[in-house]
């Protein structure tokens, strides 16, 4: 490989690189997730480690939300059968509906008036359970937006969209975020499981989150919150939100009137089990294995999981530098995601921006790095990431392209595009953080 003219070297590399992170898509899947832990024979269901007799509830609802909800209800039908009837709340509209349910497209990033309507119907729905039935949640990354209803009735939709774009332009880390929501929601940090009490339920979870948090995957809807109040009011100082919220949230904080959530001790989770079926480290596993098929030594850092993306950048390529003295092929992958605080409105995304900021960083060495999410989306781009490598500051001059203007207007997008390197997948309906993926040789 090192024979080849550098420019042929580089697209190689950014090839594998894609071919990795196609990989890890294509092998961490609901489907396969659901055949390893879901199966139902004779109408008892096995879910991991649990069985269940379903001839012996009255009845099983099955509520599915975030951006995987039809796929993981799906999943669930090819195993029990189309006998199954719910609630999908998903911010995409599939290609086709899965019988027995009633469809809300929720908004995501923000919640939307679908958004209260499916929180409104599922609540309703949850509630007119009783201690004879099964209630199935189906959670992944995105319910946060996609079910969403206020716990305060002055909070409004346009309130609540103000305060969800508060929360993610300021670059919070995703676990100070879903805190605050949680608190604001009628549903999140365990009150959905209250509304079920005292059904019988099982919570089956495609996470985004990290594996050591679960609780905060859509804001924990169906778990016991770990946060408190306090929290909130200590987040919300640390940012200053109340300047930044509308009126009506600033109010509640002003008075510290946020309602606590449900902890361990509720009677609401006497009955409640939880399964994580995937999450970021069965991504991680599956691109691990196909660059070690490519002949990388591999390593894995999640350190940088919830930074700033330019301090993640500086650390990931250190670290690399560093593992390419041991090795002469080393793959480094990361795990989780990075935080960016926007001050402009361009086209990109978290992975996007990572990518160019590695970009000069990277000029003229054998490195590649390569950034995406898994959900195929990657903040109002309609790309899942891109990739960069030693090449891109010499091809992108050679355009006519300034890297250094598109990363201060967060224009990330329309530079790798013209460059050919943006990934581009559309909504996989699954979503399981991001993967950055550095070569080096």
């Amino acid at each position: 490989m090192a024979q080849l003219p550098p420019t042929v070297q580089a697209r190689e590399m950014r090839d594998r690189a894609r071919q990795i992170f196609q990989h890890a898509l294509e092998s961490a899947t609901i489907d396969k997730a659901f055949q390893r832990h879901v199966h139902c024979e004779r109408g008892v269901l096995r879910i991991c480690e649990d069985l269940y007799d379903l001839h012996s509830y009255t009845r099983v609802f099955v509520v599915s939300i975030g951006k995987a909800g039809h796929s993981m209800v799906k999943a669930l039908a090819a195993q029990v059968g189309d006998s199954l009837e719910g609630i999908i709340a998903t911010p995409h509209e599939p290609e086709s509906q899965e019988r027995g349910f009633r469809y809300f497209r929720g908004g995501h990033p923000t919640p939307n008036s679908e958004s209260i309507r499916a929180a409104e119907a599922i609540l309703k729905s949850v509630a007119a359970q009783n201690a004879s039935s099964l209630v199935l949640f189906l959670i992944s990354g995105g319910g946060s937006a996609v079910a969403e209803k206020p716990i305060d009735n002055e909070i409004s939709l346009p309130d609540l969209v103000a305060t969800y774009q508060t929360l993610v332009l300021f670059g919070a880390p995703i676990a100070e975020i879903n805190a605050i929501r949680k608190h604001l929601s009628a549903i999140k940090g365990g009150r959905l499981a209250r509304a079920a009490y005292p059904a019988q339920q099982v919570s089956l979870l495609v996470s985004d989150v990290p594996d050591n948090t679960p609780d905060a995957l859509a804001s924990g809807p169906t778990m016991t919150d770990s946060t408190t109040v306090q929290n909130c009011y200590a987040i919300a100082e640390k940012y200053g939100l109340l300047k930044q919220f509308p009126a009506s949230v600033s109010e509640l904080f002003r008075r510290h009137a946020l309602e606590e959530t449900p902890k361990s001790d509720d009677p609401a989770f006497q009955r409640s089990r939880w399964w994580t079926l995937l999450s970021n480290q069965s991504a991680i596993e599956e691109a691990g294995i196909a660059s070690t098929s490519q002949g990388f030594a591999v390593e894995v850092d999640n350190t940088c999981d919830d930074w700033e993306y330019a301090r993640a950048a500086d650390y990931l390529l250190a670290r690399v530098r560093e593992l390419r003295k041991k090795v002469s092929r080393v793959c480094l992958i990361s795990g989780g995601e990075v935080t960016v605080k926007v001050t402009d409105g361009g086209v990109g995304g978290r992975n996007l921006q990572f990518a160019l900021a590695c970009a000069e960083k990277i000029a003229g060495e054998n490195i590649t790095v390569l950034s995406s999410g898994t959900d195929g989306i990657d903040g109002n781009s309609p790309a899942a990431g891109a990739v960069a490598d030693g090449t891109t500051l010499d091809r992108a001059k050679a355009k006519g392209l300034d890297p250094r203007a598109a990363l201060a207007r967060f224009d990330a997008y329309p530079f790798f595009d013209a460059l050919g390197d943006v990934i581009i997948t559309g909504p996989t309906g699954n979503n399981l953080r991001d993967l950055r993926i550095l070569l080096a040789c």
